[in-house]
């Protein structure tokens, strides 16, 4: 299957908000930028134009919401084919959905943990290989935030490996997944994080969260990246390589500066980590641009 370069550097989530804040950016800027299909297949009209122009300009990757990978229903076939036509659309180089689920018979707008069993990691592997049959191309999938774990028979971080390795896919490393879990299940980030595939991640995400108690992190994006999250990233660097970065603001979206302010910190992150050798890497890295 075909593997799309990703640009290297740090890249950004576009909201429908962000059409007109990032209307003069440009590619050197920002290298690139990340929608959720779902909320743009079909779109037409002005704000459809002017998504055209930002697919003419800057390069896209795909991160899905609601094709429900680990749900005990039917794959959504019309949503995947909306998916592959949307990419062939607007060249859109990879696609990443969340290693969980979000609806059964109707959708129930969350992330649903699923439950870390043998049998979940065969039946959620394989409905990963049929995605990867159908668009042509290897998928990512994101560790995901979680806040209770059913019927659980192994450990988060050898259910994600598992599914990963019999899959055949790559990893999309959300480290603020890995914090924001490290908190509410209590183990080390930096441990989880060494256990990781690197070699198979494709892109990081780093995003903000919510503090709701001491032992109690949610998954918002909707504040700035937390110093400790900014140093899970550096960690990830330095066992991985350079990664293309992207991060994520859902909602609070503040003025431009200071969504670029948080991109340079990406860049300064990365410029700090540039030349050091990437731990147990099988493939060649991104070097930072």
């Amino acid at each position: 299957m075909k593997l799309p370069t990703l640009p290297a550097g740090a890249g950004l989530g576009l909201r429908r908000s962000m059409l007109k804040t990032l209307e003069d950016v440009t590619a050197n800027e920002i290298p690139f930028l990340e929608v959720a299909p779902e909320n743009w297949i079909g779109l037409g009209g002005r704000m459809g134009k002017q998504f055209r122009r930002y697919t003419e300009r800057f390069p896209f990757v795909a991160h899905g919401l609601s094709l429900s990978i680990g749900s005990p229903a039917p794959l959504d076939q019309q949503l995947l084919a909306d998916i592959k036509q949307f990419m062939a659309d607007h060249n859109i180089l990879m696609y990443s959905e969340h290693l969980s689920y979000c609806s059964d018979e109707a959708h129930v707008y969350d992330l649903v943990p699923i439950p870390f069993t043998e049998q979940a990691v065969h039946y959620t592997a394989q409905r990963i290989s049929q995605v990867q049959d159908f668009l042509g191309q290897r998928i990512a999938m994101e560790n995901a935030s979680y806040y209770c774990a059913p019927q659980r028979e192994m450990s988060e971080i050898d259910f994600i490996n598992a599914v990963i390795e019999e899959a055949d896919c790559d990893l999309l490393l959300d480290v603020n997944n890995v914090y924001v879990n490290s908190i509410n299940h209590g183990y080390d980030a930096e441990s989880f994080l060494r256990q990781l595939p690197g070699h198979r991640t494709r892109y990081i995400h780093v995003a903000g969260h919510f503090d709701e108690a001491d032992d109690l992190k949610v998954d918002t994006h909707g504040a700035p990246v937390i110093d400790p999250v900014w140093q899970l990233l550096a960690k990830a660097y330095a066992l991985f390589g350079l990664k293309p970065t992207l991060l994520e603001r859902d909602f609070n979206i503040p003025p431009l500066p200071e969504l670029m302010a948080e991109l340079e910190t990406i860049k300064t992150i990365q410029n700090t980590a540039q030349g050091r050798q990437p731990i147990g890497s099988k493939h060649s890295v991104l070097a930072a641009q």
